[in-house]
């Protein structure tokens, strides 16, 4: 006797449904993107500490935090939120202020706003004692499936102090070039570049930076880009004698290539 295999016909076999293709869903705040990650790590702990909250009503509450360490003194904190009416989801809620103070003196602050149906406005600040340290204001827009967010920090609009910066941007028929300069402050400034040539189909984007050690004497400059080239030059001037030396390497990972040299300028 033989074997005879039966075969069923094309309409007796069940059909896959089609697949459904649903639209992706708002990634959220770029703040709560990492905080799932975190959560899942420990926080370190060292020495005793002791938190008291305290609910006061149904937009407000505090806590007191005595932190007691053998690395420094015993410290104090006290936290106060206010929660507004608007509650959009579980974890947000508008307006919300959030602040955190110390027996120093020192504070941390945020405020939180809801502008528009998908704009909302975040500001930031922190005080050493009785002088502004830190200024952020974030404003961040929703859309269907993408957040874009745009971050302003520690600008001086009385005095304009913190705004050191050029922004340049030439477009053509071969390309595009982009650079922006920014001077932190006296010892630190960064330099990022962007390059695009529609002729050689290339793009390549910089990012550099310049140190400044006056009480050394030194100057260091480093540039990383997209080419996977990793570069620095260091320089030091001998006084009293007009002498600089400078000692350089770059190192491109992608076609495995190092160079270094040195040099020595007199006057």
């Amino acid at each position: 006797m033989g074997n005879t295999l039966g075969l069923a016909p094309m309409g007796a076999l069940p059909r896959r449904s089609p697949r459904r293709e649903e639209p992706l869903p708002n990634p959220g705040s770029f703040d709560e993107l990492h905080r799932l990650c975190k959560d899942v790590f420990p926080a370190q702990m060292e020495g005793v500490k002791l938190v008291v909250n305290k609910v006061l009503s149904s937009h407000f509450q505090v806590a007191h935090t005595v932190h007691m360490s053998a690395l420094g003194l015993p410290g104090y904190h006290l936290h106060a939120a206010y929660a507004g009416d608007w509650q959009l989801s579980p974890t947000e809620v508008f307006p919300t202020v959030v602040g955190d103070m110390d027996s120093s003196g020192s504070l941390n602050a945020q405020v939180l706003l809801l502008l528009a149906e998908r704009l909302r406005a975040k500001a930031v600040f922190q005080t050493q004692q009785a002088k502004f340290l830190t200024w952020q204001f974030d404003g961040e827009y929703r859309g269907d499936d993408y957040t874009a967010t745009l971050t302003l920090g520690n600008p001086d609009l009385i005095g304009e102090s913190a705004v050191h910066w050029v922004a340049t941007l030439n477009v053509g028929s071969g390309g595009a070039h982009a650079s922006y300069y920014h001077k932190a402050n006296e010892q630190v400034q960064v330099g990022v570049e962007f390059e695009a040539n529609t002729r050689l189909q290339d793009t390549t984007f910089s990012f550099g930076y310049h140190l400044t050690l006056p009480q050394a004497n030194m100057v260091f400059r480093g540039l990383v880009d997209s080419n996977w080239c990793v570069g620095a030059v260091l320089e030091k001037k001998m006084p009293p004698l007009p002498v600089t030396l400078a000692l350089g390497a770059f190192l491109n990972h992608w076609r495995n290539r190092f160079h270094c040299g040195f040099s020595v300028t007199v006057g």
